[in-house]
């Protein structure tokens, strides 16, 4: 019999985390929690069941528990909820496509999820609470710290380090050997060519700060 699961979160990405969730085929959702005016209305197939304020009386019941809440421009939302679930002595699964690729040499920590196609080679490092999104490539060697966006398409190559919090858009490249501290946002095609230390939003290419 397959567990329970509960998704935080009921835009966007959570329809894309319902797919693959229901594509692993190990956790049977049983809702999704939202703002209290979306209280009955569904995603997909699956009804809110709740929100941000019944959470606490949710965990009395279940045990796993998975953020649907995309990032794009601002980590804190995803960060703040799972800080505070985790308080909670919550369970977050790791979330793996099988029709993506992650090596047996790799590492993925808790709530991360491998969305469809995405490429893991060996001896990666992915932290807590993050997207590798659909298309998405870690190349050997690299590490992606906690609550990190890799989005569609984009490509980290090897032996780099992703700082905690940190958002690589659409079609990006990340150059070999490329450190980015943590907090910086990477807009969508750009190519980084050179470590970042100074976080904050970079474009283009060869990408440069804008903001």
């Amino acid at each position: 019999m397959k567990e329970e699961i509960i998704l935080i979160g009921g835009g966007g990405h959570c329809k894309s985390c319902i797919d693959v969730i229901e594509k692993e085929n190990k956790f049977r959702i049983a809702g999704i929690v939202d703002v209290k005016d979306r209280i009955f209305q569904k995603v997909l197939s699956y009804e809110i069941i709740a929100c941000d304020e019944d959470l606490k009386k949710l965990t009395k019941k279940y045990k796993n528990f998975f953020l649907t809440i995309g990032q794009i421009n601002n980590v804190e939302k995803r960060r703040e909820k799972f800080t505070f679930l985790k308080s909670l002595d919550v369970k977050f699964p790791v979330i793996i496509s099988p029709l993506a690729y992650t090596s047996k040499y790799s590492f993925v920590d808790e709530g991360t999820i491998i969305m469809h196609k995405a490429f893991v080679n060996a001896n990666v490092k992915i932290g807590k609470n993050c997207i590798i999104n659909t298309n998405a490539i870690i190349e050997h060697d690299s590490q992606i710290g906690d609550n990190c966006h890799i989005s569609t398409a984009s490509v980290v190559n090897g032996e780099c380090n992703i700082g905690d919090g940190t958002f690589i858009g659409s079609n990006s490249v990340i150059f070999n050997n490329v450190n980015i501290i943590e907090n910086t946002i990477i807009g969508a095609g750009s190519v980084v060519v050179r470590s970042i230390d100074e976080s904050g939003v970079y474009v283009g290419n060869p990408a440069k700060k804008i903001k």
